[in-house]
C-alpha cells in the first residue's frame, strides 16, 4: 500500500487543524471603540473568556475571525500590563482549591 493516501489526510487534517485558529481579534468597550484589534489574543485562550476578558477589558467583548483584513495594524488601548511585558495581557491566575 502505498503512503500517499495517508500524507493526503495528514495534510488535510493540517490545514483544518490551521484553519481553526483565529486570524484577528477585536475588543469593543462598552461604548462601541475598538480598544484592541491583532492577530494574537489579548487574553489567556486556553481559559474561559468571562474568566479572563473582564480583567483586561470590564465590560468589554471579544470577538475573533478567521477573515484578517484589516488587522494588518494593531490597536492596543488595553490599560493593563502582564509580567511579559505585553500591554494588555494578564497571566491567568490558578485555581487554589
Amino acid at each position: 500500500m502505498s503512503a500517499f493516501p495517508y500524507a493526503a489526510v495528514a495534510l488535510v487534517a493540517a490545514f483544518a487543524s490551521q484553519s481553526a485558529a483565529a486570524a484577528c481579534y477585536l475588543v469593543y468597550a462598552p461604548n462601541q471603540e475598538i480598544v484592541y484589534r491583532a492577530p494574537s489574543p489579548p487574553v489567556d485562550m486556553s481559559r474561559e473568556i468571562h474568566e479572563t476578558l473582564p480583567r483586561v477589558a470590564p465590560g468589554a467583548t471579544l470577538v475573533f475571525s478567521l477573515d484578517d483584513q484589516g488587522c494588518e495594524l494593531t490597536i492596543n488601548k488595553l490599560p493593563l500590563a502582564s509580567a511579559s511585558g505585553q500591554r494588555g495581557m494578564r497571566p491567568a491566575r490558578a485555581d487554589r482549591g
